[in-house]
């Protein structure tokens, strides 16, 4: 609402509260219909990353890998959310996080290509990140990347259950400083519908207080240990987006 619109309104009613606080509250606990939409979103979001491990190749460039992830979907009712893309050779690799915008970098034998997408179903998108490597056995480095985010996202997944407190999801990402690594982007944060609380570092790079907070049954999740190593060089990603349910966090697909 522009400033004089709302002050008029303001005027007009005798003064405007804020609800966002109550708004936001209320949207942490995803209905039915939220988790469907959620579900097909995911589900959307799965086939599009499938479509791009299916079809990269060496020779083609990184605005190829954005149509290979749209029409994926774009058929059955999605429109684009994110993907983001990384590629970088494996040997000397100088990007650790996806990019927003793709260039027109040739992907060659020996990359390895990381990537963040989500799918959008009528206000609800999906999550999902992924590594891969073009061509070639992933090398000892990246080896190590991608099995301690793989640990990260288990340890973090089993400590999601409803009644914790989400410190014990910060600490379960503690394999991940153990392994001589750290993390770029959140470790954790609400989704369904916008981005939202608890939005959580690693013990290492915790770039905002921790939220006095437990999780509750119907919460979204994404868990998304985007493991990096410490001059910034060279990163793997493996995320979902999960569901809190009665027992565990159950992914949504």
């Amino acid at each position: 609402m522009r400033f004089d619109a709302h002050q008029r309104l303001a005027t007009e009613v005798g003064g405007v509260i804020s609800l966002d606080r109550q708004y936001t509250q209320l949207r942490l606990i995803k209905s039915d219909e939220e988790i469907d939409r959620l579900r097909h979103a995911a589900r959307l979001s799965d086939a599009a990353v499938s479509a791009v491990a299916e079809g990269v190749e060496p020779g083609m460039d990184e605005r190829a890998l954005a149509a290979l992830t749209e029409g994926a979907y774009l058929g059955e009712g999605g429109t684009n959310h994110i993907h983001y893309f990384a590629v970088t050779s494996m040997s000397d690799p100088e990007m650790c996080v996806p990019a927003q915008f793709q260039s027109d970098r040739r992907i060659q034998q020996g990359d390895v290509l990381f990537c963040e997408i989500s799918a959008n179903y009528w206000g609800y998108a999906g999550q999902v990140l992924r590594t891969f490597t073009v061509a070639a056995d992933a090398d000892e480095l990246f080896v190590r990347l991608h099995d301690t985010a793989q640990r990260a996202f288990e340890a973090i997944t089993a400590a999601a259950i409803p009644g914790a407190h989400v410190r014990e999801l910060v600490a379960a990402s503690s394999v991940i400083e153990e392994g001589g690594f750290t993390i770029y982007d959140d470790l954790v944060h609400g989704y369904g519908g916008g981005y939202m609380r608890p939005v959580l570092g690693s013990a290492n790079r915790d770039h905002r207080a921790i939220p006095d907070m437990h999780l509750e049954t119907g919460m979204a999740l994404v868990v998304q240990p985007n493991v990096i190593t410490t001059d910034e060089r060279a990163g793997a990603q493996t995320e979902e987006l999960g569901l809190i349910t009665p027992r565990w966090l159950g992914v949504i697909a």
